[in-house]
């Protein structure tokens, strides 16, 4: 069902971006979807259609805004197993692999998340983000593994949406890094814009894009003479910038273990143990994965914590390194 938002801005929403009031006066509309109305053209002010959702406005102006019916998805089913933590009527856990994308994208529109879901039960997945993207709510990359919540509905959707955008989300993840972290706990406060030297990739910024908020501890250092030194670290986001973890880690020095994208060069270190040199060369993903996810309940606002072990190919590098004698 359709429906018509209008309204004339007040004189204390002067200056206001237009989707940052609209948010403000439409709670349960989250601003990804206002945004992506703005920018399918069903907002008129003062009669004239806009196209920019960070036009700031001015007292007086009239609003009016189209909220209508999201598309239907038109995408093909994968048959992919998930691994499914929990499920009730408004969302889903899934922890999902490393190697496999989330939503259709350039080169990969079949075999993605989104078209497991839609082999799983088209018909309870929210449809108000981008039609490519039904039921989902945030991203890990590619080659993370871990814990995705995935909305059955709308209200679901927008709810938790409004939880990740106060940053009231727990996420927890663990990662193996290069080296040691000096100081070894943390908080990394940046922004974080894309590269302009390489469209691909992320980096720290200290006059432009988003601010990234990353704490950090180290729970277990390896160094002895048969191994490159290296650490499990614990981090918490308190944003989710795209790439954070890993554009915070190479920022401090310390990239991940099997980072193809953020790697530095480092030198070749002489009589390593060749099982561990082995494993490590021989792993097809970054050592990074998403261990805890947290949130309210939009139904029963209950808290609902879910945890992941982390996979046998991950847990069996850290097991080596362990019984890595001097």
């Amino acid at each position: 069902m359709e429906k018509n938002i209008n309204f004339i801005v007040k004189k204390s929403e002067n200056n206001l971006r237009i989707d940052v009031l609209i948010n403000k006066k439409e709670n349960l509309i989250s601003r990804t979807r206002i945004k992506n109305l703005i920018l399918k053209e069903k907002l008129k002010l003062n009669g004239e259609v806009l196209k920019n959702p960070s036009k700031r406005v001015i007292t007086g102006d009239k609003i009016n805004l189209l909220v209508s019916e999201p598309e239907k998805t038109s995408l093909k089913p994968y048959n992919f197993k998930l691994k499914i933590v929990y499920e009730d009527d408004d969302f889903l856990i899934i922890d999902k692999p490393a190697g496999i994308i989330m939503h259709p994208g350039a080169g990969n529109y079949d075999k993605t998340i989104v078209n497991a879901l839609i082999h799983y039960d088209k018909e309870s997945l929210s449809t108000i983000g981008d039609e490519q993207r039904p039921g989902i709510v945030h991203r890990i990359d590619k080659n993370t593994s871990g814990l995705v919540v995935i909305a059955k509905n709308n209200e679901t959707h927008e709810n938790l949406s409004k939880q990740f955008s106060k940053h009231a989300i727990i996420r927890e993840y663990q990662l193996l890094i290069w080296g040691k972290l000096r100081p070894s706990s943390g908080k990394i406060d940046t922004h974080i814009t894309r590269s302009s030297r390489n469209r691909q990739i992320m980096e720290v910024s200290h006059s432009k894009g988003k601010r990234a908020i990353t704490n950090y501890k180290t729970i277990e250092i390896f160094e002895n003479k048969n191994i490159p030194t290296l650490s499990l670290v614990e981090c918490k986001l308190e944003t989710g910038r795209t790439h954070q973890i890993r554009v915070h880690m190479s920022y401090k020095g310390n990239c991940l273990v099997g980072d193809d994208k953020y790697k530095k060069k480092y030198k070749k270190i002489k009589n390593v143990d060749l099982d561990i040199q082995k494993a490590i060369e021989g792993l097809s993903r970054q050592f990074l994965h998403a261990k805890t996810l947290g949130f309210i309940h939009p139904r029963t606002n209950e808290e609902m914590i879910f945890s992941s072990i982390l996979p046998i190919e991950l847990n069996n590098i850290l097991k080596m390194l362990r019984n890595t004698k001097e």
